[in-house]
């Protein structure tokens, strides 16, 4: 051949150099060609579909353009489908109240309703897409009375199934929206139900059931309710510094509401009575280790926990009445008693 070693491999290298050139054009080209048939290949956008109608009003919302598509399937909420066609339908309208507040804004009671109605259908799925729409639709201050007149129905629903799905939907929609005085009775009722939730292995439907217990522990005349309510013997599990930060955070919240409320004069003037396995002995009894789970939490990792933690020891050191020491056993029925 009359080549040296050197000068052979040399020739090898720009041989490998123009094929590996080659190669990438061919890859490019290639997929060039694949990305194109793909747009070719994409379904109609004219598609009666719920998840297409929402996509097109997305699109018109985004020109200024009211798109019609939020009343579009509310009209068709209407006519009679089965359970999933009704699920994917309050879907959409939940995903359209969110992106198109021109259109959302425009609804009437009467559409609150339609979807309220929804309530009562004999499928959990529907419930929960129907609990997420009226959410939805809460974000909007003109139907927040609309969607308040269905209250009762969200505690009934949250209260008699056993859903996680269907707790964190009704939950977060209860704690939308100011819970007027006519509901408390309910909430007595639901109270038990409540706890066990917030008991419950689901982090999500724990946080929201501790939240609306908060906001229901500053509420005078239920206090006394939600303390009496019986828990499991391992309720001060909730407190270790294993669980989820966001969790610790909404139990101490709940814990120095609690306090604050026990420790307020009006209550403190009361002799109350409790059950021996009530939240109240659970927290604040004389053989309860709250105490020692608050002192592991100080130094806990997140600062927020951190925080709340000190609160509730601070709010612990408030001076509390003699009488307010339960422990004689009073019926589970819960009611509000005037005292001297």
């Amino acid at each position: 051949m009359g080549k040296s070693i050197p000068e052979y491999l040399g020739q090898l290298d720009i041989r490998k150099s123009i094929v590996g050139l080659a190669t990438g054009a061919t890859a490019i080209y290639l997929l060039y060609k694949a990305i194109r048939a793909g747009l070719k290949c994409q379904p109609p956008l004219c598609s009666n579909s719920p998840i297409c109608i929402a996509r097109l009003a997305i699109e018109r919302e985004r020109h200024g353009r009211d798109s019609g598509e939020l009343r579009r399937l509310l009209n068709s909420l209407e006519c009679k489908h089965d359970e999933y066609t009704r699920s994917m339908i309050l879907h959409s309208i939940t995903r359209c109240v969110y992106l198109l507040e021109a259109e959302a804004s425009a609804c009437t009671n009467d559409d609150i309703k339609l979807v309220a109605d929804m309530l009562e259908d004999k499928d959990t799925s529907v419930k929960i897409q129907a609990l997420n729409a009226l959410k939805a639709f809460s974000g909007i201050r003109k139907f927040r009375l609309k969607i308040q007149e269905h209250s009762i129905k969200v505690l009934e629903l949250v209260s008699t199934i056993w859903d996680s799905e269907l707790h964190i939907s009704g939950l977060r929609l209860l704690n939308n929206l100011p819970l007027p005085d006519y509901v408390h009775p309910q909430l007595r009722r639901v109270m038990p139900a409540l706890m066990e939730i917030l008991q419950s292995d689901c982090n999500m439907a724990q946080v929201q059931a501790l939240r609306l217990m908060s906001y229901l522990a500053q509420k005078n005349d239920l206090l006394y309710d939600i303390l009496n309510c019986q828990v499991h013997s391992d309720f001060l599990n909730l407190f270790q510094s294993t669980q989820p930060g966001n969790l610790l955070f909404e139990v101490l919240v709940f814990a120095e509401r609690l306090s604050e409320g026990r420790n307020a004069s009006h209550y403190r003037a009361v002799k109350w009575h409790y059950n021996e396995q009530s939240l109240h002995e659970a927290l604040f009894g004389d053989e309860s280790r709250l105490a020692d789970r608050l002192l592991s939490l100080v130094i806990h990792p997140e600062e927020e926990v951190q925080i709340q933690a000190c609160k509730v020891i601070v709010s612990l050191q408030c001076p509390q009445d003699v009488a307010a020491r339960p422990s004689s056993f009073h019926p589970s029925h819960s009611f509000s008693k005037s005292g001297e």
